[in-house]
């Protein structure tokens, strides 16, 4: 283990980057609380105001992937196709099948400067956990409970309020609504017989309504349909707790895009669309299992340097405060004082680990194969 690779695994350094990543999305928090008073008056001011300081938090996970891991991210697709990045509305569908394509997802969002205003259709329980839900709620994310008859209305109204959003949108879709798991696969293929579908080999059979209600909602504003299927090099199966570790991944993007115009308005149709959309990501997963590689040129986008720049501003802003307090601590001889900084620093490891833990494929939980689940596709 080299130098550098022994720094990354000290735990002591992993959770100063978690103080600060948690003290900052607190503060950065407060702060958007206080810019809902500009919701009545100017509320493109407002959305503009949250896009920056919803970057501002996000950015400190995409800096972890990019300069603290180095993990690379190379793209499938043509130059056309990124010639249009961050410059138009659109609707991402991107498969399910690791702890951290968000965070992939996200440093692409980044690279082309939408990562501040990309949305997402999240489950209702994340609303809940401090910094991720509470900053999505500032930033309109649309949260549902994935029981249609108690999701639609707020569903279509959420949609529908972000059709005049400002800036460029990237409306990223799970559409196979739980991550990918072999139990979950078994459970999704039965419901594919009964329903006289085509199986698929690595992917879960997609819930179309979301898919549908969003293509109906933002008609008129999304301009494509991005097809994303992610993969990462040598069956690597990331994790965030590697990326804290500083492991570096190589992740594979294989991105389509396909004009709204070429997707039925019809809601039957639409969904048919979506089903032989899965077939081909299935076909696409297939070819890189055998070639280790997608079809059609390679881009590899640089990082940009403004991730680590606002990483180190919240660190020089809150870690200094911290240092200085933690010596005059243990200078002061105080037993009492040692004892509570000591328990400060366990209940905030706690904290950043059980954040960490919502991204664990283990412990995320999945309808398939209940009556819900086979009502809402």
């Amino acid at each position: 283990m080299g130098v550098v690779a022994w720094l990354k695994s000290l735990f002591v350094l992993q959770l100063l980057i978690g103080f600060v990543f948690v003290v900052s999305g607190l503060i950065i928090n407060f702060i958007q609380l206080c810019t809902c008073v500009l919701w009545p008056f100017n509320k493109q001011l407002y959305r503009k105001i949250n896009t920056r300081l919803s970057y501002s938090l996000w950015s400190q996970l995409v800096m972890l992937l990019e300069w603290w891991s180095s993990t690379e991210c190379t793209l499938y697709t043509d130059q056309a196709t990124v010639d249009k990045f961050g410059k138009e509305h659109v609707i991402i569908i991107l498969n399910h099948n690791y702890e951290i394509d968000f965070l992939c997802g996200w440093t692409m969002c980044e690279r082309y400067g939408v990562l501040g205003s990309s949305k997402v259709l999240a489950k209702h329980e994340l609303l809940k956990v401090p910094l991720i839900g509470w900053t999505w709620y500032f930033l309109e994310i649309v949260f549902c409970k994935r029981k249609w008859e108690e999701d639609r209305e707020t569903v279509f109204s959420g949609l529908n309020r972000l059709r005049d959003y400002p800036e460029c949108m990237w409306f990223l879709l799970y559409c196979e609504g739980t991550r990918f798991t072999e139990n979950k696969h078994q459970i999704s293929m039965q419901v594919a017989e009964s329903k006289g579908l085509p199986k698929l080999k690595y992917h879960l059979l997609p819930r179309t309504k979301g898919f549908t209600t969003t293509m109906q909602c933002l008609k008129g504003t999304v301009k494509a349909v991005y097809d994303v299927t992610l993969n990462f090099k040598d069956k690597q199966n990331p994790t965030l707790l590697g990326i804290v570790n500083g492991k570096k991944y190589k992740a594979d993007m294989s991105i389509r895009r396909f004009p709204v115009e070429e997707i039925p308005d019809d809601e039957k149709e639409c969904a048919i669309w979506l089903h032989k959309l899965y077939q081909e990501k299935d076909a696409l997963q297939e070819h890189y299992e055998k070639e280790g590689r997608y079809p059609g040129p390679t881009i590899k986008p640089k990082r940009r340097v403004w991730t680590l720049l606002n990483f180190l501003f919240w660190a020089t802003l809150l870690l200094s405060p911290l240092i200085n307090f933690a010596w005059d601590v243990f200078v002061s001889g105080s037993p009492l004082l040692i004892i509570g900084f000591m328990i400060f620093l366990v209940v905030a490891s706690v904290a950043v680990r059980r954040l960490i833990g919502v991204t664990e494929v283990k412990k995320t939980g999945s309808s398939y194969g209940n009556i819900e689940a086979k009502k809402e596709n």
